[in-house]
């Protein structure tokens, strides 16, 4: 439990991820958004309140396995863009997250759900492990669904934190962002195969270092700003 805990709330910091880094549409008009921030019980909403924005407004779903969810929504600070993605690190440790937005007056009220993630093999296997003392041994995970990229992702500083597994093609697309407590965060993603994952996991014994992978989508963070390479 402790370790699931810790790694939901690295993810958890994800949220001002994509509220303040994404840059798309911009708008000059003017909406009011419902605004919600519940803790991490789905049964435990607090009343919602409105908030005005000339950006839109945002949904965000983040659920880690059965268990654990996180609903935020209201104004959107920036230009805002929708990101979906999944990951798995264990069989039974999984993040789905989910941020939408929209451009109507309370738009945002609906209740958003993500979909659940299939079970269904895809013929694709990754190394896969998580640990928060820096490193991690991998072992072969059979990736399922739209998880066909193999991801590895390093946080430092303030938790040292190793995790590989399968994830969407979205989950790699994350980069020049800021997450909270100075944590900084690198991510790496490799075309999932057999063959390849495989491979990697005969060739290193330890969780990858970021610069062994090809494509690869680097996040340097620092506290409250957006640093592009």
């Amino acid at each position: 439990m402790e370790v699931t805990m810790s790694w939901f709330l690295v993810l958890k910091s994800l949220l001002a991820v994509c509220i303040i880094s994404h840059l798309s549409v911009s708008s000059v008009e003017s909406y009011a958004c419902i605004q919600e921030e519940p803790p991490f019980n789905k049964e435990c909403y607090p009343n919602s309140s409105t908030c005005e924005s000339s950006k839109g407004c945002f949904s965000l779903w983040l659920e880690l396995g059965a268990h654990q969810t996180y609903v935020q929504k209201g104004c959107s600070e920036d230009s805002c863009t929708g990101l979906e993605f999944s990951v798995t690190v264990e069989r039974h440790l999984a993040l789905s997250y989910d941020h939408r937005c929209c451009y109507t007056e309370h738009c945002s009220k609906e209740p958003i759900k993500v979909p659940a993630l299939s079970s269904e093999p895809n013929g694709v296997e990754c190394p896969a492990c998580f640990s928060e003392c820096g490193t991690c041994r991998p072992v072969l995970l059979k990736c399922t669904g739209e998880e066909t990229m193999c991801i590895k992702a390093t946080a430092r500083d303030i938790i040292k934190l190793q995790a590989m597994g399968c994830a969407t093609k979205t989950a790699c697309n994350l980069k020049n962002v800021t997450i909270t407590d100075n944590l900084k965060f690198d991510t790496s993603c490799v075309n999932g195969s057999p063959l390849l994952s495989s491979r990697l996991l005969l060739q290193h014994h330890a969780c990858l270092p970021a610069a062994t992978l090809p494509a690869m989508t680097v996040m340097e963070l620092s506290s409250g700003t957006v640093s592009p390479q």
